[in-house]
């Protein structure tokens, strides 16, 4: 992907992708991806000329994502993470593209109503944003709540996702 940035770091290969939403850091270790980061405004990209077909996959997918043409990501992903948020992020991967679900209603979907705490903190400790939706859990209320990547960028990812699926402007 020509707007692209690689770089290689103790067995990890990170690229740098520009997006809607800002310099998205892409994190390849092994043969899976470990991470989709938003880039900081007081963080820097750095250039390099290493390459890898799943960065480019990656990149590609999520260029479509942004496009409105690709609702689902099949490239492999895998982060660290005890069974319980491993769980978590499985789950999350259940909500479908322009939907949202409370926390309460994740909590539930996980088999303990009591778990809504824990499933929060999970969803926040979330490494691989958009891909594995965290984004897509919203407080009971309806409100958007906490956001590793800003709440400015969950507002923009659900109204996106609800433009391409529903034909929706805005949902706040």
């Amino acid at each position: 992907m020509d707007n692209a940035i690689i770089e290689n770091v103790m067995n990890e290969t990170l690229a740098f992708i520009a997006s809607p939403v800002g310099t998205i850091k892409l994190v390849q270790a092994g043969d899976a991806i470990s991470m989709i980061h938003f880039m900081d405004d007081d963080e820097t990209a750095t250039t390099n000329n290493f390459s890898t077909p799943l960065l480019q996959e990656c990149a590609s997918q999520l260029a479509a994502y942004f496009d409105g043409t690709l609702t689902n990501f099949t490239f492999p992903m895998s982060q660290s993470g005890t069974d319980f948020q491993q769980r978590v992020w499985t789950q999350l991967q259940t909500i479908g593209f322009g939907k949202t679900i409370n926390y309460n209603q994740l909590a539930i979907q996980l088999g303990d109503a009591k778990c809504i705490r824990a499933a929060g903190t999970a969803n926040g400790r979330n490494h691989i944003a958009i891909v594995v939706p965290c984004h897509r859990v919203i407080g009971s209320d309806g409100s958007l709540t906490g956001y590793a990547g800003g709440l400015w960028r969950k507002q923009w990812l659900l109204e996106h996702e609800a433009k391409f699926a529903h034909g929706v402007q805005t949902l706040f």
